[in-house]
């Protein structure tokens, strides 16, 4: 990783990152796969890695894989440290993500 011994240099990010965020399930769908909620956008999860996944479970979610599942302080806790990250870079004109504004 280049960035790990490359001092951050002040105004300007870093290439963007793939991040692994948490998602709540709010439905199950066959086959292994749940429809999800993250940020009040609806997605599609696979579930086929995580056990006995139930409606209203906060999951880890990295490239549309459930890779584990977290209770409610510590999604809750996670979902406000990136809405925090959101706004601070929002109001300096930045996106994280091309869809973002």
């Amino acid at each position: 990783m280049r960035w790990a011994r490359t001092p951050c240099i002040a105004g300007r990010l870093p290439e963007p990152v793939c991040l692994a965020i948490p998602v709540r399930v709010t439905a199950l769908l066959e086959h292994g796969w749940a429809e999800a909620d993250i940020g009040s956008v609806m997605t599609r999860v696979c579930t086929a890695l995580v056990d006995a996944v139930a409606v209203g479970d906060y999951l880890i979610v990295h490239a549309g894989f459930a890779i584990t599942r977290l209770d409610v302080a510590q999604a809750e806790e996670t979902l406000a440290l990136f809405a925090e990250i959101t706004a601070h870079y929002r109001g300096a004109g930045i996106a994280l993500h091309p869809r973002l504004s």
